[in-house]
């Protein structure tokens, strides 16, 4: 068909104009005596996870903030170069306020019908997974068009649930009060999240990471044995695993999954610096989506 098909990852970047790179210059790639090169207006961060995780623990303050809309139109005037159409997947609407601004500036005459802005409630693995499926979509010789339309008209089957080492980034968010925070940490309750399309809440709190890994599993296969039940008959679910924790702790959950759920593939991926943030170090999570197709 000469269909060209391109993907374009993001590094986690950092402005020079934001109170981080302002407290921690040294936070992202340079040679000490250089001009720092941008991209787009950014620089890229020149952190380990570790090394992150570690300045989160610290109480280091880190807060994210959505790319401009001039970086947005740059990167895609970049691949329009060389690719006819883009899909451009963004995080869920129903988190963060990248997905309208994108979609507002699809709508522009110069990207009418060129940029297609996807908004199927995903973030974090899923997330990965829809590329993924927008790729094996676009392969298979789907357009544009339908791709964006699959992909959304599906945004239902995912479903994710994250256990929390700790409330206090929730706290931070204005989730809860300080002094319900401040409790959780004394009685040492792990709240697990339960995450659908664009939607966050509280779903159980235990006493203990052991605890809640135990609810997460049994909460996903009480989704298996109902919302999901066709599907993963059919064999047609993504089951996942996302983590903020060590590399050692990230394994031992994902075998732990597998355990609980013989037979399948678990798709793992480590939680960006930009979810991190809200989510806290030291945080585990399972989940799944149904093949779109």
């Amino acid at each position: 068909m000469g269909l060209k098909f391109g993907l374009w990852f993001e590094p986690e970047m950092i402005s020079p104009k934001s109170k981080l790179y302002e407290e921690h210059p040294d936070w992202c790639i340079h040679v000490p005596g250089r001009t720092r090169n941008q991209a787009r207006k950014q620089l890229i961060l020149d952190l380990s996870r570790e090394e992150f995780y570690e300045k989160l623990r610290q109480g280091v303050n880190v807060s994210t903030s959505q790319p401009s809309p001039q970086e947005v139109m740059e990167t895609w005037d970049d691949m329009l170069k060389e690719y006819e159409t883009l899909i451009y997947i963004p995080i869920s609407s129903g988190l963060s306020g990248s997905c309208m601004t994108a979609q507002g500036l699809a709508q522009d005459e110069e990207y009418e019908g060129k940029v297609f802005v996807v908004d199927n409630g995903h973030v974090s693995t899923p997330l990965h997974r829809s590329v993924l499926d927008a790729v094996e979509m676009a392969e298979a010789g789907y357009s544009a068009v339908e791709i964006k339309k699959i992909l959304e008209e599906t945004k239902e089957q995912m479903v994710i649930y994250v256990g929390l080492s700790t409330l206090e980034y929730l706290k931070k968010g204005g989730r809860i009060s300080s002094t319900s925070a401040l409790l959780a940490n004394v009685l040492n309750i792990k709240p697990v999240m339960k995450f659908g399309t664009g939607v966050l809440d509280v779903y159980q709190k235990c006493r203990g990471m052991k605890k809640s890994r135990k609810a997460m599993i049994d909460a996903m296969k009480n989704e298996l044995e109902t919302t999901f039940h066709d599907a993963y008959k059919a064999g047609k679910v993504y089951l996942m695993a996302a983590s903020s924790s060590s590399e050692e702790v990230t394994k031992e959950w994902v075998e732990q999954i597998k355990e609980a759920f013989p037979g399948m593939e678990v798709m793992s991926d480590y939680l960006s610096f930009g979810l991190s943030c809200h989510i806290g170090p030291d945080g585990l999570g399972i989940g799944c989506t149904c093949k779109p197709v």
